[in-house]
């Protein structure tokens, strides 16, 4: 699962980074990204080689939905069953893009306390969720773009607090990933794998990331956790 993300990085740094072209689309650095908040994704352009970077709503509404009641269930697609579930096979067929990030946010509860932790690449480098978007209209006929991160199998750093995590893509599938004449679900399935856990690391940041007004460079500062009394047993 991927409920919370981080992308501290400002527009002209994705741009470079992700090589797209400069759109309306703005952002400014966030720490607490959560669901149906609106984020930037990358797709390709369906007749031009160039990348655009856009903001959409995270968690997707897909285009038959007859309304947005399910978006904020929407924000994952399990990799495994996107090809034959209804609200995302269309898009893993003709919609699929990446959505830039640098890190995100798992929970680990001990006793009453849900302590979150933060996981990044490569010391805290800029990657690329695999993504998937539509396009929805309401009954007023307004259009809504949203989105949905593809998620996958926990990897030996993960699964010591989930058993799932986003699907990171390297870097050399973009462009398969993004590529609009690229139709065949099994091969796009075939990019959607754990991370190599060896280029990811794991701490723990402050609990106020637990609340979603909270969003500055301390939710995502590591923290260190209070040592148990002396004595104490852990089952």
């Amino acid at each position: 699962m991927c409920g919370r993300y981080r992308l501290s990085r400002r527009k002209q740094i994705l741009e470079e980074h992700f090589d797209t072209v400069s759109g309306e689309a703005d952002w400014t650095p966030r720490y607490n990204i959560a669901p149906t908040q609106p984020v930037p994704i990358i797709r390709q352009h369906p007749k031009e080689p160039q990348r655009e970077l856009s903001l959409v709503r995270w968690g997707l509404i897909p285009w038959w939905a007859k309304d947005a009641s399910g978006a904020a269930k929407m924000i994952n697609a399990r990799s495994e069953t996107a090809a034959t579930q209804p609200a995302f096979r269309d898009a893993l067929s003709t919609r699929r893009c990446i959505v830039p990030a640098d890190g995100f946010y798992e929970w680990q509860k001990t006793g009453k306390v849900r302590q979150p932790h933060c996981f990044e690449v490569d010391g805290g480098r800029l990657f690329a969720f695999a993504g998937l978007w539509d396009r929805w209209k309401d009954s007023v006929g307004k259009t809504v773009e949203t989105c949905s991160i593809l998620t996958t199998a926990a990897n030996a750093v993960t699964s010591a607090i989930h058993d799932r995590m986003p699907v990171i893509l390297d870097d050399d599938n973009f462009d398969l990933w993004l590529d609009p004449g690229m139709k065949d679900t099994a091969a796009a399935s075939d990019l959607l794998k754990p991370y190599d856990h060896q280029r990811m690391h794991s701490y723990p940041v402050s609990t106020r990331l637990n609340q979603g007004q909270n969003d500055d460079a301390e939710c995502a500062a590591r923290c260190e956790l209070e040592a148990p009394p002396q004595g104490s047993l852990f089952l």
